[in-house]
């Protein structure tokens, strides 16, 4: 043992002296990095897109500005007030205009401050036709003509700065230009040029249909603009035809309102508890780690499937048996390359928790601290590292197999292909076994060693019993034990062949003669 041991050392730091085992560890919070920030990034980069609105009704498209600039204001409003809420050095953060009013905006609700902002944009005021607050018409007389100066000369940048989502960062309205001709052909020919993104234009008569309303753009794969306009338009129409109808809003409403149904979640324990949208996205977390299974024992398969067939093609395993025996040999490199493995693994787990805990302490705010702690929690990280062990040992010893039998990568991509067929099944039932955990597909599928690892992973979000986890585990075990006996065998007398690529039959056929 102490020899397959000092093989297992030296396949470790032989690893840890390659290029690519560092790549490999490096590439994964990269990766991840990128993953996350780099759609955020690319987002903050675009460009605002530049629009306008040749409006033939003469009444909604300033109704639509109006709508969408209170709706921008509700919501720095609200930011207002978590930094007032936050401490001063928030506070500081804000502009003049915004500090002066933070405390007294905290003191109203959603509602109000919607009133508000119609008011300071210059809209309809209050929407539901009452008198307006005390409290809101303090605010205007102190501080409204301060925050209509500041709200007009507000640059999409600016309006960045302060909250990433609103309109006006993302979308700056354009006037049409006045020409003595056609304002169509014109805005053709800016849209053409790049000068405008798209135009939109609007019907005599929009209130009965928008039956004369038009998008017009050269790129039709951006809707963001076209989403943004149509949602603001149709709450802007959906007023006016209830106030020409006499229809009060809280009665159509109520109309309109949905049935929901209250989610309960039953625990192992019998137990009845209410269920939030973190305990739904926690079954899904296990998809994550089901992938990234998949990829670390692959990796770590193949890994040792590189190394004994370079060893083999250069000679050096014929001085490696000199001194060991092939049984050792072969211990000694799968546990090498299992270090190997785990030290991957092992870095590419310590830096999703620590992203983990980064995105938490740093962007709390706007992420459910929940999903994040049990993403990284011992719940999903302990099976983790155990199931990867185990995945690792049974395909290293089917890869390690494999590898003793053939002369370079190029004759071992043939018999490669079985292996990966166990391996691409795992990926394709992700989904389905993550919304049926206890499903039939789940359950057989677990019984089935090659993909246990995987599937038993990805049941970890459920009440999966106890006794099924043992039994299957235990199977997976046994499994991994016939895998290393048929693999030694092969190892024995394949290490040392040369010559013509072996075929399946022909590795059966060692492997009988080899435990005769």
């Amino acid at each position: 043992m102490s020899k397959a041991l000092l093989i297992a050392l030296r396949e470790y730091v032989e690893n840890l002296r390659t290029k690519t085992f560092w790549i490999g560890i490096l590439s994964f919070p990269v990766i991840l990095v990128l993953a996350v920030a780099l759609p955020a990034w690319l987002e903050r980069a675009k460009a605002p897109r530049r629009y306008a609105v040749l409006d033939r009704s003469g009444w909604l498209a300033p109704a639509v500005q109006a709508q969408a600039d209170a709706e921008d204001l509700v919501l720095i409003f609200q930011v207002a007030v978590e930094r007032s809420q936050a401490g001063d050095v928030d506070l500081a953060t804000l502009p003049p205009a915004l500090r002066r009013v933070a405390p007294a905006l905290a003191t109203l609700k959603e509602d109000q401050l919607r009133v508000l902002a119609h008011h300071v944009v210059g809209g309809s005021g209050d929407p539901t036709g009452t008198t307006v607050p005390p409290e809101i018409d303090r605010i205007l007389q102190e501080a409204g003509p301060d925050l209509r100066a500041w709200w007009q000369g507000l640059t999409p940048k600016e309006a960045g700065r302060l909250y990433r989502g609103l309109a006006r960062s993302r979308f700056v309205w354009v006037e049409v230009p006045r020409t003595a001709g056609d304002p169509v052909e014109a805005l053709n020919r800016m849209v053409r040029e790049g000068d405008l993104f798209a135009y939109f234009i609007i019907g005599p008569d929009p209130l009965p249909d928008c039956r004369d309303c038009r998008y017009v753009s050269k790129n039709l794969t951006d809707t963001d603009l076209y989403d943004w306009f149509t949602e603001q338009t149709t709450r802007v129409l959906q007023a006016r035809r209830l106030a020409d109808r006499r229809i009060d809003e809280a009665v159509l409403q109520w109309l309109q309102a949905p049935a929901r149904f209250e989610k309960v979640r039953v625990t192992a324990a019998g137990e009845a508890v209410r269920a939030g949208m973190t305990d739904t996205l926690r079954q899904w977390v296990p998809v994550a780690f089901v992938y990234l299974l998949w990829i670390s024992v692959v990796t770590s398969a193949q890994l040792l499937l590189t190394n004994t067939i370079e060893e083999k093609s250069s000679r050096v395993v014929e001085v490696l048996l000199s001194s060991v025996s092939p049984e050792q040999l072969m211990t000694g490199k799968v546990l090498g390359s299992a270090l190997s493995g785990l030290t991957m693994v092992g870095a590419w787990v310590a830096s999703l928790v620590g992203l983990g805990w980064v995105a938490v302490s740093r962007l709390g705010g706007g992420l459910d601290v929940g999903l994040v702690q049990a993403a990284v929690g011992v719940a999903y990280l302990g099976p983790f590292l155990v199931y990867f062990l185990l995945g690792y040992l049974l395909y290293a010893a089917l890869l390690g197999g494999l590898g003793s039998v053939c002369d370079s990568l190029r004759e071992a991509q043939n018999l490669l292909q079985p292996v990966f067929f166990f391996l691409i099944v795992p990926l394709l039932v992700m989904v389905p076994i993550a919304r049926d955990p206890d499903g039939a597909l789940a359950r057989i599928l677990s019984y089935i060693p090659p993909y246990t690892p995987f599937v038993m992973m990805n049941r970890v979000a459920g009440d999966v019993p106890l006794w099924e986890s043992i039994t299957t585990g235990g199977l997976l075990v046994l499994s991994v034990a016939a895998a290393f006996w048929a693999a030694a065998r092969v190892f024995r007398v394949g290490v040392l062949m040369t010559g013509q690529p072996p075929r399946l039959r022909e590795i059966y056929r060692l492997i009988r003669s080899a435990g005769g």
